[in-house]
């Protein structure tokens, strides 16, 4: 029985292994293959004729045929190789862990709304007061999945379908061990419901952060609330402003990759902590900083009195 490493990977290579190659490849035999016998009956034959390495005939066809097949073939294996890098520098940004003797002895710690708490340390746990949770995991998880997922729409339609599928399927078989590993979720049928309810919020997301890519930081900023902080109503509106801030710098830095350097890349982009865009948001906007100005004023200090 194999593994559920190797299962995963049959199963990601399986989707993208859908295109016939061999038929292509039978074609072309087949076509220099009647063309070498209407030549070689065409050319009468002595005993004594040679033939060298040099005289053989040029089959560029069927040579560009199979470079082609090949190239399709290993298309795939690149396809998974490189949304797994990608993959991996996502999900690491908040991680967590849940204590395994705690879980089969059912004594872990909940939070109000019932989810397993763990331990976990970094930026979205100590900066941001996000809870080492499963949900907060998927949700930073899913936010750093957009930033590539909306990069790739730059590609070609075919092969940015295939990455951004290919991305998604990572993060589901990634959910779907941390459900049974970490969580004790033995029953691969509420698995699956719960696989369901995620892939339900990942389409939300999608369109939420689409929306407020599009309409200003305002609405990106309502969208990173609900999804993020759960619509918590003690969030620092400066986390938003921060978090906000730096979606809009990850973006450009993806943009700004050539497509050959992305799957590559990709990762380094979203190396940089969300928690350096204090700094910029604390500084004041323009309009603001005017307003300030004149207030300091004496003209200003008398009115104010």
């Amino acid at each position: 029985m194999a593994c559920r490493s190797c299962r995963r990977q049959l199963l990601l290579l399986a989707r993208q292994a859908n295109t016939p190659v061999t038929a292509e490849l039978y074609y072309y035999s087949a076509v220099l293959g009647q063309q070498s016998l209407r030549r070689a009956a065409a050319t009468p034959t002595t005993h004594e004729q040679r033939r060298g390495f040099r005289s053989t005939p040029a089959r560029s066809g069927l040579m560009d045929a199979i470079r082609n097949s090949l190239k399709r073939s290993s298309e795939p294996y690149r396809v998974v190789a490189g949304t797994k890098s990608i993959y991996d520098a996502c999900s690491k940004a908040a991680p967590y862990k849940i204590d395994p003797i705690a879980v089969k002895a059912g004594t872990t710690p909940k939070t109000a709304e019932g989810e397993d708490l763990g331990e976990g340390k970094g930026m979205w746990h100590d900066d941001f007061k996000l809870p080492p949770t499963f949900s907060t995991w998927s949700q930073v998880t899913m936010l750093h999945m957009y930033l590539v997922f909306a990069r790739l729409r730059n590609l070609d339609r075919d092969a940015a379908r295939s990455w951004q599928a290919q991305l998604v399927d990572h993060f589901f078989f990634d959910a779907e061990e941390r459900m049974d590993l970490d969580h004790g979720i033995s029953s691969r049928a509420l698995r699956g419901r719960y696989l369901k309810d995620l892939f339900v919020q990942w389409r939300g997301i999608v369109a939420a952060y689409d929306e407020g890519i599009a309409k200003g930081d305002a609405v990106l900023a309502s969208a990173v609330w609900r999804n993020v902080f759960k619509a918590r109503e003690d969030i620092c509106v400066r986390d938003l402003a921060a978090i906000v801030s730096w979606m809009r710098l990850s973006l450009k830095m993806l943009d700004q990759m050539p497509d050959e350097a992305l799957f590559i890349r990709a990762g380094a982009a979203l190396r940089w902590p969300a928690k350096n865009e204090f700094a910029v948001v604390d500084k004041p906007a323009r309009q603001l900083g005017d307003q300030l100005t004149q207030n300091t004023t004496p003209a200003g200090r008398a009115a104010s009195a």
